[in-house]
């Protein structure tokens, strides 16, 4: 690791900025928190990277041990990226970090977001309610992408593994999602809307976009400290 680029500050934080803190290497680690993923979908998943910066990234994360290269069995035959364990401890990092800004106020609502995004922040925000059933199983399924949730109790999990038979199965889009997360949008106008078709009863998915919780606003800035616009967007 000779070329590694170092802050030079004995820090843990400054330590972990040294192998995570390049632009783009946490989104990678987000968009494989919740299973394996081909290149191709990497790309699906962050768009506004260069297939070759994204390479670069890849291999970085792999010489510091965040990131594992494999092959799914001999029949597929296909080369995927997963996160190793250590990998992993980053989800309570990006949920903690994604719960920060999501009270900017600077956040553009409008840009992309990806399948993985949203389940972050549902995964880390949802507080299940009371009445809620002892266990209750959905299937997100964003076109060929299906995300499954299990919720127990006060526990939560998002996987892309098969969960078994979902009590809840739910064909949409990322934009409708969100926006019924939001409360931007209700279930009866998504569905009447041709954007939202619900298998199960509807109830339990009401229930589960409740128990997440709309983030408080960033307390106001000093006055002495004004911005004049937010950050640049990032190449």
């Amino acid at each position: 690791m000779e070329s590694m680029r170092t802050y030079g500050d004995a820090c843990a934080v400054a330590s972990a900025l040294d192998l995570i803190g390049d632009r783009w290497a946490l989104l990678i680690v987000r968009e494989l928190l919740f299973g394996p993923k081909r290149f191709s979908d990497l790309r699906t998943g962050l768009p506004r990277i260069a297939p070759n910066r994204l390479s670069q990234r890849l291999r970085d994360l792999e010489e510091y041990g965040v990131v594992r290269r494999r092959t799914l069995g001999p029949t597929v035959g296909a080369q995927v990226f997963a996160l190793s364990e250590w990998g992993r401890d980053f989800e309570g990092v990006l949920g903690e970090l994604g719960q920060w800004g999501r009270r900017s106020p600077f956040r553009d609502l409008d840009a992309h977001l990806s399948v993985d995004s949203l389940m972050l922040a549902l995964s880390g925000d949802v507080r299940p309610l009371a009445d809620t059933p002892a266990q209750v199983g959905y299937e997100l399924r964003f076109g060929n992408d299906r995300i499954h949730v299990h919720v127990a109790g006060n526990r939560i999990e998002v996987t892309r593994h098969e969960g078994g038979h979902p009590d809840v199965a739910v064909d949409t889009d990322v934009r409708t999602f969100t926006a019924l997360l939001t409360r931007a949008q209700s279930i009866p106008d998504a569905v009447e809307a041709g954007r939202l078709a619900i298998k199960g009863d509807p109830g339990l998915l009401q229930q589960l976009l409740d128990a997440v919780p709309r983030p408080e606003p960033a307390a106001d800035r000093d006055s002495s400290h004004t911005v004049a616009q937010p950050p640049g967007e990032l190449r």
